[in-house]
């Protein structure tokens, strides 16, 4: 647990002073008795001494314990209606049709992408962003199953593989208020031969102050692809644009770091898993890079992945919640002094 105004824990030191002010006023009224004439009033009034220190102690319990929210606690705790998103970032290039990963790249990536939503926990939006030369969101981040397993069996091959463009798309996703427009950043409007008057501006992307990498506990990117970049933003720009948000960057590397296999229809097709590039953008983020050279493979990947992105736990303000408490506490104190007082 931490607090947000911790100087004002100092005012705890003067609840000794409240005890220490009812010890002696307790002290005068012992006094005050010995007048009495009749020692069985006293003796009657002596046996019920331990009822009339309650409603004060609650009181005194209830007064440290708006000093102690006046102070704003905060702790880690679980929140399972909290919600957590993972998007998962999917390679749809023409190089995923090769063989070499049974039946191809593709349907391995997609059996493997619906057996990860089976095993997540039913509580965890997941959202689909494919990408090839382009990057789009085949299925914003939802609890719908079904969605999903439709976006993934609708995916279309397409040529290109911009890496780059799918972090900081999912990131758009899981930031719309931070004004994070990748058409901006891939092709800036003075590179498009246009002026910047020609059409209207998009709200510039909000400056965020950068965060401990992996840091952010309420979502994950979960990123496959089998090549490397040859269009879009850069990788490793993207990436760092994840880390300073604190947003873990999973990546499964598929296929051959070789260079060369032959695609389903025998064709010769050339391409290389950028191995270095994307393990970097695993560490930068505080991710874990696998790679995954077959379906059996590949499945299991998603498999332990998915115990890894269940992350349901919260940085939270406790102020309200013991604010209230020491409210309640207070009422009772009030409600028992004046109940025995009648019945006395």
């Amino acid at each position: 647990m931490s607090f947000l105004w911790p100087q004002y824990l100092w005012l705890m030191l003067a609840l000794p002073l409240l005890v220490a002010g009812y010890v002696w006023l307790l002290r005068r009224r012992v006094k005050a008795a010995v007048r009495y004439s009749s020692v069985a009033v006293v003796r009657k009034a002596a046996a019920r001494n331990w009822r009339r220190h309650i409603p004060p102690a609650l009181l005194l319990l209830a007064l440290g314990g708006m000093v102690f929210a006046s102070a704003r606690p905060t702790a880690r705790v679980p929140l399972p209606w909290a919600r957590s998103t993972v998007m998962l970032a999917m390679d749809i290039s023409l190089s995923m049709r090769v063989s070499d990963v049974k039946p191809t790249r593709m349907a391995a990536a997609q059996d493997a992408a619906k057996l990860f939503l089976h095993e997540l926990p039913k509580n965890i939006e997941v959202g689909l962003v494919t990408f090839a030369g382009s990057s789009q969101v085949a299925q914003a981040s939802t609890l719908d199953r079904e969605a999903l397993v439709s976006a993934i069996d609708a995916i279309q091959m397409q040529y290109g593989t911009a890496v780059g463009n799918a972090i900081v798309l999912c990131l758009a996703e899981l930031f719309p208020d931070q004004g994070i427009d990748l058409g901006e950043m891939t092709f800036p409007s003075k590179q498009r031969g246009r002026s910047l008057d020609d059409k209207p501006k998009p709200p510039p992307a909000r400056q965020v102050a950068p965060v401990a990498p992996g840091s952010y506990d309420s979502a994950a990117i979960i990123l496959l692809s089998d090549g490397r970049r040859t269009t879009g933003v850069e990788t490793l720009e993207a990436a760092k644009m994840a880390a300073d948000r604190g947003v873990r960057v999973h990546v499964i590397g598929l296929g051959t770091v070789d260079g060369a296999a032959a695609s389903a229809e025998g064709l010769p097709i050339y391409m290389q898993l950028d191995e270095p590039t994307l393990r970097e953008v695993a560490r930068l983020t505080g991710g874990e890079y696998h790679h995954a050279a077959t379906a059996e493979t590949l499945r299991s990947v998603y498999e332990n992945l998915g115990s890894h992105v269940q992350v349901l736990t919260r940085e939270t303000e406790l102020t309200a919640l013991v604010a209230l408490v020491a409210a309640l506490v207070a009422v009772a104190a009030a409600g028992l002094s004046v109940l025995w007082a009648r019945i006395a």
